[in-house]
Protein backbone atom coordinates (compact mmCIF):
# COMPACT_ATOMS: atom_id res chain seq x y z
CA UNK A 1 0.00 0.00 0.00
CA UNK A 2 1.28 3.33 -1.13
CA UNK A 3 2.66 5.76 1.62
CA UNK A 4 -0.53 8.33 0.73
CA UNK A 5 -2.66 5.66 1.01
CA UNK A 6 -6.17 7.11 3.02
CA UNK A 7 -6.93 4.19 5.89
CA UNK A 8 -10.99 4.85 6.93
CA UNK A 9 -10.52 5.42 10.66
CA UNK A 10 -14.45 5.82 11.99
CA UNK A 11 -18.10 5.77 10.01
CA UNK A 12 -21.44 7.62 11.38
CA UNK A 13 -23.89 8.83 9.56
CA UNK A 14 -24.55 12.28 12.25
CA UNK A 15 -22.67 14.74 9.38
CA UNK A 16 -22.06 16.98 12.78
CA UNK A 17 -19.83 14.25 14.74
CA UNK A 18 -18.24 13.44 11.63
CA UNK A 19 -17.28 17.65 11.57
CA UNK A 20 -16.19 17.54 14.71
CA UNK A 21 -13.85 14.44 14.27
CA UNK A 22 -12.38 16.54 11.00
CA UNK A 23 -11.60 19.79 13.22
CA UNK A 24 -9.97 17.80 16.00
CA UNK A 25 -7.43 15.74 13.34
CA UNK A 26 -7.00 18.82 11.71
CA UNK A 27 -6.05 21.13 14.74
CA UNK A 28 -3.81 18.09 15.51
CA UNK A 29 -1.89 19.03 11.44
CA UNK A 30 -2.89 16.10 10.50
CA UNK A 31 -4.77 15.59 6.57
CA UNK A 32 -8.47 13.95 7.24
CA UNK A 33 -10.76 13.70 5.02
CA UNK A 34 -14.01 12.87 4.36
CA UNK A 35 -15.53 10.23 2.51
CA UNK A 36 -19.54 9.94 1.63
CA UNK A 37 -20.65 6.41 1.22
CA UNK A 38 -23.76 3.86 1.11
CA UNK A 39 -23.16 3.08 5.19
CA UNK A 40 -22.32 6.38 6.31
CA UNK A 41 -19.88 8.70 6.47
CA UNK A 42 -16.40 7.64 6.77
CA UNK A 43 -13.28 9.92 8.06
CA UNK A 44 -10.08 8.97 7.20
CA UNK A 45 -6.20 9.74 7.43
CA UNK A 46 -3.09 9.11 5.24
CA UNK A 47 -1.58 5.85 6.34
CA UNK A 48 1.74 7.30 8.04
CA UNK A 49 -0.51 9.68 10.35
CA UNK A 50 -3.34 6.58 11.37
CA UNK A 51 -1.74 6.49 14.85
CA UNK A 52 -1.35 10.21 15.98
CA UNK A 53 -4.68 10.59 14.63
CA UNK A 54 -6.18 8.11 16.53
CA UNK A 55 -5.19 8.86 19.80
CA UNK A 56 -6.33 12.43 19.03
CA UNK A 57 -10.27 11.15 18.66
CA UNK A 58 -9.02 8.47 21.63
CA UNK A 59 -8.50 12.12 23.71
CA UNK A 60 -11.84 13.51 22.03
CA UNK A 61 -13.63 10.68 23.06
CA UNK A 62 -12.35 11.17 26.67
CA UNK A 63 -12.98 14.85 26.59
CA UNK A 64 -16.85 14.45 25.57
CA UNK A 65 -17.66 11.14 28.12
CA UNK A 66 -18.72 13.64 30.84
CA UNK A 67 -21.07 15.49 28.17
CA UNK A 68 -24.76 16.25 28.53
CA UNK A 69 -27.07 12.98 27.62
CA UNK A 70 -28.48 15.78 24.71
CA UNK A 71 -28.17 13.45 21.68
CA UNK A 72 -26.79 14.48 18.35
CA UNK A 73 -29.42 15.27 15.76
CA UNK A 74 -28.80 12.83 12.80
CA UNK A 75 -28.37 15.03 9.79
CA UNK A 76 -28.39 12.76 7.24
CA UNK A 77 -27.92 12.93 2.87
CA UNK A 78 -29.79 16.30 2.57
CA UNK A 79 -27.07 18.36 3.40
CA UNK A 80 -24.43 16.67 1.31
CA UNK A 81 -26.55 16.29 -1.44
CA UNK A 82 -27.55 20.03 -1.37
CA UNK A 83 -23.78 21.01 -1.39
CA UNK A 84 -23.52 18.83 -4.87
CA UNK A 85 -26.48 20.51 -5.81
CA UNK A 86 -24.56 23.91 -5.68
CA UNK A 87 -21.23 22.26 -6.97
CA UNK A 88 -22.73 20.97 -10.35
CA UNK A 89 -25.04 24.42 -10.40
CA UNK A 90 -21.45 25.90 -10.38
CA UNK A 91 -20.05 23.88 -13.09
CA UNK A 92 -22.97 24.65 -15.44
CA UNK A 93 -22.65 28.25 -14.72
CA UNK A 94 -18.89 27.74 -15.76
CA UNK A 95 -19.64 26.07 -19.10
CA UNK A 96 -22.42 29.01 -20.18
CA UNK A 97 -19.88 31.87 -19.48
CA UNK A 98 -16.51 30.58 -20.69
CA UNK A 99 -17.46 27.75 -23.28
CA UNK A 100 -21.15 28.47 -24.75
CA UNK A 101 -21.32 32.02 -24.26
CA UNK A 102 -18.10 33.77 -24.53
CA UNK A 103 -19.11 36.61 -26.50
CA UNK A 104 -21.36 38.36 -23.71
CA UNK A 105 -18.65 40.17 -21.05
CA UNK A 106 -19.37 38.51 -18.02
CA UNK A 107 -16.04 38.74 -16.66
CA UNK A 108 -15.36 42.72 -17.98
CA UNK A 109 -19.12 43.71 -15.86
CA UNK A 110 -19.06 41.11 -12.99
CA UNK A 111 -15.42 40.23 -11.81
CA UNK A 112 -14.35 41.70 -8.32
CA UNK A 113 -12.99 44.73 -9.35
CA UNK A 114 -11.97 46.93 -6.54
CA UNK A 115 -11.71 50.18 -7.80
CA UNK A 116 -14.84 49.71 -9.41
CA UNK A 117 -16.74 47.81 -5.90
CA UNK A 118 -15.05 50.80 -3.71
CA UNK A 119 -16.59 53.46 -6.68
CA UNK A 120 -20.43 51.41 -5.92
CA UNK A 121 -20.56 48.80 -8.36
CA UNK A 122 -20.97 46.57 -5.52
CA UNK A 123 -22.75 44.06 -6.95
CA UNK A 124 -19.79 42.33 -8.29
CA UNK A 125 -18.88 41.17 -4.84
CA UNK A 126 -22.13 38.88 -5.53
CA UNK A 127 -21.41 38.16 -9.44
CA UNK A 128 -17.80 37.59 -8.90
CA UNK A 129 -18.33 34.44 -6.51
CA UNK A 130 -19.89 32.42 -9.63
CA UNK A 131 -16.85 32.87 -11.96
CA UNK A 132 -14.37 31.14 -12.99
CA UNK A 133 -11.34 31.13 -15.36
CA UNK A 134 -10.57 27.65 -16.51
CA UNK A 135 -12.05 23.97 -15.66
CA UNK A 136 -9.09 23.33 -12.91
CA UNK A 137 -10.47 26.72 -10.92
CA UNK A 138 -14.21 25.69 -11.36
CA UNK A 139 -13.74 22.08 -10.23
CA UNK A 140 -11.34 22.89 -7.06
CA UNK A 141 -14.07 25.30 -6.27
CA UNK A 142 -17.40 22.72 -6.78
CA UNK A 143 -15.29 19.98 -4.51
CA UNK A 144 -15.16 22.65 -1.89
CA UNK A 145 -18.98 23.97 -2.32
CA UNK A 146 -20.01 20.10 -2.17
CA UNK A 147 -17.97 19.40 0.98
CA UNK A 148 -18.11 22.56 2.88
CA UNK A 149 -21.22 24.23 1.68
CA UNK A 150 -22.63 20.31 2.33
CA UNK A 151 -21.33 20.61 5.78
CA UNK A 152 -23.27 24.05 6.23
CA UNK A 153 -26.15 22.90 5.00
CA UNK A 154 -26.41 19.86 7.36
CA UNK A 155 -26.17 21.87 10.63
CA UNK A 156 -28.46 24.65 8.97
CA UNK A 157 -30.48 23.79 6.28
CA UNK A 158 -30.12 24.23 2.82
CA UNK A 159 -31.71 27.44 2.67
CA UNK A 160 -30.83 29.81 5.57
CA UNK A 161 -26.93 28.22 4.57
CA UNK A 162 -26.88 29.19 1.09
CA UNK A 163 -27.99 32.41 2.19
CA UNK A 164 -25.18 32.61 4.64
CA UNK A 165 -22.31 31.42 2.59
CA UNK A 166 -23.43 33.97 -0.42
CA UNK A 167 -23.50 36.93 1.96
CA UNK A 168 -20.25 36.36 3.76
CA UNK A 169 -18.53 34.99 0.60
CA UNK A 170 -19.56 38.89 -0.72
CA UNK A 171 -18.62 40.41 2.50
CA UNK A 172 -15.60 38.68 1.94
CA UNK A 173 -15.08 40.19 -1.42
CA UNK A 174 -15.86 43.34 -0.50
CA UNK A 175 -13.64 43.39 2.57
CA UNK A 176 -11.01 41.96 -0.15
CA UNK A 177 -11.87 45.00 -2.36
CA UNK A 178 -11.05 47.70 0.88
CA UNK A 179 -7.72 46.31 1.45
CA UNK A 180 -6.86 46.28 -1.39
CA UNK A 181 -7.54 49.27 -3.03
CA UNK A 182 -7.75 49.89 -6.68
CA UNK A 183 -6.02 47.55 -9.39
CA UNK A 184 -6.77 44.21 -8.11
CA UNK A 185 -9.58 42.35 -9.78
CA UNK A 186 -10.63 38.60 -8.48
CA UNK A 187 -13.32 35.93 -9.54
CA UNK A 188 -14.40 32.54 -8.32
CA UNK A 189 -16.43 31.05 -5.43
CA UNK A 190 -13.26 30.45 -2.89
CA UNK A 191 -14.37 33.73 -1.06
CA UNK A 192 -17.56 31.89 -0.70
CA UNK A 193 -16.01 28.23 0.31
CA UNK A 194 -14.08 29.71 2.85
CA UNK A 195 -16.93 31.59 4.73
CA UNK A 196 -18.50 28.27 4.64
CA UNK A 197 -15.06 27.02 6.66
CA UNK A 198 -15.56 30.17 9.07
CA UNK A 199 -19.11 29.07 9.59
CA UNK A 200 -18.77 25.44 10.50
CA UNK A 201 -15.42 26.99 13.25
CA UNK A 202 -18.16 29.51 14.64
CA UNK A 203 -20.76 27.55 15.29
CA UNK A 204 -17.98 25.04 16.79
CA UNK A 205 -17.13 27.26 18.98
CA UNK A 206 -20.58 28.34 20.40
CA UNK A 207 -21.06 24.14 20.93
CA UNK A 208 -17.84 23.89 22.60
CA UNK A 209 -19.20 27.42 25.20
CA UNK A 210 -21.92 26.09 25.91
CA UNK A 211 -20.80 22.76 26.99
CA UNK A 212 -19.65 24.19 30.19
CA UNK A 213 -16.46 21.05 31.21
CA UNK A 214 -14.94 21.97 27.73
CA UNK A 215 -15.42 25.65 27.33
CA UNK A 216 -11.01 25.60 27.65
CA UNK A 217 -11.32 24.44 24.82
CA UNK A 218 -13.83 26.64 22.47
CA UNK A 219 -11.16 27.64 20.49
CA UNK A 220 -10.53 24.30 19.09
CA UNK A 221 -12.78 24.66 15.84
CA UNK A 222 -11.62 28.13 14.58
CA UNK A 223 -7.78 27.05 14.93
CA UNK A 224 -8.89 24.26 12.96
CA UNK A 225 -10.85 26.63 10.21
CA UNK A 226 -7.51 28.44 10.03
CA UNK A 227 -5.51 25.49 9.71
CA UNK A 228 -7.73 24.09 6.70
CA UNK A 229 -6.66 28.12 5.23
CA UNK A 230 -3.27 27.55 5.93
CA UNK A 231 -3.62 24.43 3.88
CA UNK A 232 -5.77 25.24 0.98
CA UNK A 233 -6.02 28.44 0.74
CA UNK A 234 -3.01 30.45 0.80
CA UNK A 235 -0.54 27.68 -1.80
CA UNK A 236 0.10 29.06 -5.64
CA UNK A 237 0.57 32.22 -7.60
CA UNK A 238 -2.94 32.97 -8.64
CA UNK A 239 -4.07 32.25 -5.10
CA UNK A 240 -5.81 35.41 -3.23
CA UNK A 241 -5.06 34.93 0.30
CA UNK A 242 -6.83 37.99 1.70
CA UNK A 243 -9.84 36.66 -0.27
CA UNK A 244 -9.88 33.71 1.58
CA UNK A 245 -8.78 35.42 5.12
CA UNK A 246 -11.65 37.71 4.87
CA UNK A 247 -14.13 35.17 3.67
CA UNK A 248 -13.02 32.85 6.25
CA UNK A 249 -13.36 36.35 8.76
CA UNK A 250 -17.22 37.02 7.40
CA UNK A 251 -18.33 33.62 8.01
CA UNK A 252 -17.12 33.06 11.49
CA UNK A 253 -18.78 36.19 12.67
CA UNK A 254 -21.92 34.62 10.75
CA UNK A 255 -21.60 31.14 12.20
CA UNK A 256 -21.21 33.18 15.77
CA UNK A 257 -24.20 35.44 15.15
CA UNK A 258 -26.60 32.94 13.73
CA UNK A 259 -26.09 30.58 16.25
CA UNK A 260 -26.87 32.89 18.73
CA UNK A 261 -30.05 33.76 17.17
CA UNK A 262 -31.30 30.62 16.22
CA UNK A 263 -29.17 27.42 17.53
CA UNK A 264 -31.02 24.67 15.70
CA UNK A 265 -31.79 24.71 11.83
CA UNK A 266 -35.20 26.86 11.26
CA UNK A 267 -38.13 25.43 9.67
CA UNK A 268 -38.92 24.55 6.43
CA UNK A 269 -40.61 28.27 4.97
CA UNK A 270 -38.08 30.07 6.48
CA UNK A 271 -35.88 27.34 4.43
CA UNK A 272 -37.48 28.50 1.64
CA UNK A 273 -37.88 32.27 1.98
CA UNK A 274 -34.00 32.48 2.53
CA UNK A 275 -32.95 29.81 -0.42
CA UNK A 276 -35.98 31.96 -2.53
CA UNK A 277 -34.35 35.54 -1.86
CA UNK A 278 -30.85 34.92 -1.98
CA UNK A 279 -31.21 33.26 -5.36
CA UNK A 280 -33.42 36.59 -6.00
CA UNK A 281 -29.93 38.02 -5.06
CA UNK A 282 -27.59 36.46 -7.05
CA UNK A 283 -30.06 37.51 -10.46
CA UNK A 284 -30.27 40.70 -9.95
CA UNK A 285 -26.67 40.94 -9.52
CA UNK A 286 -26.44 39.82 -12.73
CA UNK A 287 -28.78 41.78 -14.09
CA UNK A 288 -27.41 44.75 -12.66
CA UNK A 289 -23.99 43.92 -14.31
CA UNK A 290 -25.74 42.93 -17.86
CA UNK A 291 -27.71 46.13 -17.83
Amino acid sequence: MSKRSAIGLRITRDQRLAGDWQLVLVAEGLSPSVLPTQEGIVVAVPEEEVERALAALSAYDKENSSKSNEPHEPIGPAGLLSGVVVAGALLLFFFVTVVWMPTVPWFERGSADADRIIRGEVWRTVTALTLHTDIVHALTNAVGAAVFFGAVFGLLGPGLGFALVLLAGAGGNFANAVLHGSDHLSVGLSTSVFAAVGVLGGLGILRRHRNVPHKRRAWLPIAAAFAILAMLGSGGERVDIWAHLCGLLFGGVSGIAIGLISPDAPKLWVQWACVGTALVLLIYCWILALR
